[in-house]
């Protein structure tokens, strides 16, 4: 690994881990996503996350999101969240999460859509 950032480092780890302890393949296909090149990274808007998740799905973004457009409520887990992203998901009732705590949250990666790369 390439990677010089210890905390990406240590989400790499985890995901690679949780996939195997769990089952679950979406761990590791997020994993395989963030040991890319930083610079192929999926910045997404939040218009194009309301767009293709679904209800009580939670959007997993192995990127930034970023804070273009209006949305509803809904759940977000990305690698890195604009201030402004941050701040329209707050006003519109939903919740963001780092991939750890949605790592944590559901182990199972149950009802959730990768969006972005």
């Amino acid at each position: 690994m390439k990677k010089t950032n210890p905390q990406l480092i240590t989400l790499i780890q985890q995901l690679r881990q949780m996939s195997k302890e769990q089952k679950v393949d979406i761990w590791k296909d997020i994993a395989k996503r963030l040991e890319k090149p930083g610079k192929n990274y999926p910045q997404v808007n939040l218009d194009k996350i309301q767009k293709h998740l679904l209800e009580k799905e939670t959007a997993l973004i192995p990127g930034k999101v970023l804070g273009n457009g209006e949305i509803k409520k809904m759940d977000i887990a990305a690698w890195k969240f604009s201030e402004t992203s941050k701040n329209k998901i707050k006003q519109a009732g939903g919740h963001y999460y780092t991939i750890q705590e949605l790592l944590q949250k559901n182990p199972k990666g149950k009802n959730l859509r990768i969006i972005g790369g």
